[in-house]
């Protein structure tokens, strides 16, 4: 008999269940400093000056913004392709680009593929990895992702073999 039996699938799926939610929970506490910094960033690029207290309603729409879709993805079952949670952060940023606009903020120039990709973030506020929002979430994100493809692939072994 095993000291320490092989995980069942219900286990990997429980374990799955507490990486999303501290992965959630971790994005959520890292959008005060990546609203902060980012739109700080593109207000100095863009030639405007933003007064910090201005950034706490900014702050919160994109937290608004942001976390439903984000709660839906990361907790959805990795059967249902529910998309990503970085393109739900990427989606959220209608908050920072719309009080940079108020400002007077410069829009940065962008080449076609970015127009194109990405027609809803003129300051490239968008992150492309979890370490553009917090060097503390590279290692959840991965953790998280890899533990949702470990899930998906045992079901697929399970489901092949019968």
């Amino acid at each position: 008999m095993d000291a320490y039996p092989e995980p069942t699938l219900a286990d990997d799926e429980a374990q799955l269940a507490a990486f999303a939610e501290q992965l959630i929970e971790q994005i959520n506490t890292s959008i005060n400093g990546w609203v902060t910094r980012s739109v700080l960033a593109a207000a100095s690029a863009g030639g405007v000056a933003v007064v910090e207290d201005d950034l706490a309603v900014v702050i919160e729409q994109t937290r608004a913004a942001a976390m439903p879709e984000l709660r839906r993805v990361v907790r959805a079952d990795v059967d249902t392709g529910a998309g990503s949670p970085l393109a739900a952060l990427r989606n959220a940023v209608g908050p920072m680009t719309d009080h940079l606009d108020r400002w007077g903020a410069a829009r940065p120039l962008r080449d076609e593929f970015l127009e194109r990709q990405f027609p809803g973030d003129p300051y490239r506020l968008g992150p492309a990895a979890f370490s553009d929002v917090d060097e503390d979430l590279h290692e959840p994100g991965l953790v998280w992702g890899a533990a949702r493809a470990h899930v998906h692939l045992r079901r697929r072994r399970k489901s092949d073999r019968g």
